[in-house]
């Protein structure tokens, strides 16, 4: 079997976010990045089918020079070859594009994205590719088997989880549950000295429409200061939810 999963390269959670150019562009300076934690998921559940099923498992990427240690660390995971197009991940549709060309030119029966990234949380790119390639395809899973080319998925729906039978060759969107958080793997140091011998094959991108452009980003407005109320004070409390924050 053979299984590509699709990396995003996004910031860490604990970075400190800023805009540059009159709010318009994103500021990388001193940003930590890291693999997609949704796609963190989909890479160790495509390592577990390595190692109990001998599958093969292509890692790839879609941006510039700078996100090729985040590749790394998915071979030093446990990836067996990468792939990073050479291009700006510009939006949603131009990234689902490139995706699709290596998937439609590399014969695979398994793709895994992460649902969704941790930046933009667009959640669109792996419906994309499947409907570009015309594939199965099921989102929010948080379990899958494979036997044969036969399928057997888990994915959250609006209250509760659905038990989905289909077959290969199949995308899914993955999130948290594909995996238990305790079954990430972290890189020992012969992962990493084994990952710089390891494939990574740059291509250039195909034409693709850029269908969105960012004009502006905009952080969240500053919490205001606590108001602290006498627990005796009740009156008080409902006036201040009341007329301030307009909870009541």
């Amino acid at each position: 079997m053979k299984i590509l999963v699709c990396i995003s390269h996004v910031p860490d959670t604990t970075s400190k976010i800023n805009f540059t150019n009159g709010d318009s562009e994103f500021d990388t300076a001193g940003v930590q990045y890291v693999i997609n934690p949704n796609d963190e998921f989909g890479l160790t559940r495509a390592i577990w089918f390595q190692e109990q099923q001998g599958a093969n498992v292509t890692v790839v990427n879609v941006g510039g020079p700078d996100t090729e240690p985040t590749l790394r660390k998915a071979l030093a995971i446990g990836a067996n070859e990468a792939i990073r197009v050479n291009a700006n991940p510009t939006d949603g549709f131009f990234v689902a594009k490139q995706l699709a060309e290596v998937i439609k030119n590399g014969g695979y029966d398994l793709v895994i994205a992460g649902k969704e990234s941790l930046d933009y949380n667009g959640g669109m790119v792996p419906g994309m590719i499947a409907g570009i390639l015309g594939s199965n395809f099921l989102n929010s899973c948080t379990s899958l088997t494979v036997d044969g080319t036969n399928v057997k998925a888990v994915r959250e729906i609006d209250g509760g989880k659905e038990t989905v039978s289909t077959s290969l060759p199949l995308i899914i969107g993955a999130q948290k549950g594909l995996v238990e958080e305790k079954d990430l793997r972290i890189p020992n140091m012969r992962g990493i000295m084994t990952a710089r011998t390891k494939a990574l094959t740059i291509l250039e991108p195909v034409d693709a429409t850029v269908n969105t452009k960012a004009v502006k980003f905009e952080k969240p407005a500053p919490k205001s200061a606590v108001k602290l109320v006498s627990p005796d004070n009740l009156d008080e409390l409902i006036n201040l939810l009341h007329n301030e924050a307009k909870v009541i």
